[in-house]
């Protein structure tokens, strides 16, 4: 890997932190894998900190910008990863409190779901775009390199 970890998603703020951050790429294996992003749920709270390994794909990266366009948009709610196996990630804006609900739900390994409250302005869709951007450049699919 020639680039260092680009955290995509960082939602931070008044001790608690939910991160997906993107370690590398692994090259396909067999019929069944193409290449992928590896990554990590990193969440810290002062009642919980975890950790959790997990790949991403190129069609998650594009149901992410999906969702921060819904969410941007006004939409109060967002559920990435829904329909995949592996962790998936909700958001629901409290905009009376300016604040997000962050829920991470991972049915497939550890059976654990997650929810961890973070404070919320407009500016940070402007940084989650330029991390999503970021991360298509440092990684963009094998087949456009």
């Amino acid at each position: 890997m020639t680039q260092g970890p680009i955290d995509l998603i960082r939602l931070v703020g008044g001790g608690n932190s939910v991160v997906l951050r993107i370690t590398g790429r692994e090259t396909g294996r067999g019929a069944r894998m193409s290449d992928v992003l590896t990554s990590e749920f990193v969440v810290d709270t002062p009642f919980i900190s975890g950790t959790l390994n997990d790949w991403v794909f190129p069609a998650d990266l594009a149901e992410w910008q999906q969702c921060l366009d819904a969410l941007d948009a006004g939409e109060p709610a967002i559920t990435w990863r829904e329909a995949v196996r592996g962790p998936a990630l909700s958001i629901e804006r409290d905009e009376a409190e300016e604040r997000l609900c962050v829920t991470i739900r991972d049915d497939a390994s550890t059976l654990t779901t997650v929810t961890v409250t973070v404070p919320f302005a407009d500016s940070w869709f402007d940084d989650a775009y330029d991390r999503l951007e970021q991360v298509w450049k440092t990684w963009p699919p094998a087949e456009d390199q």
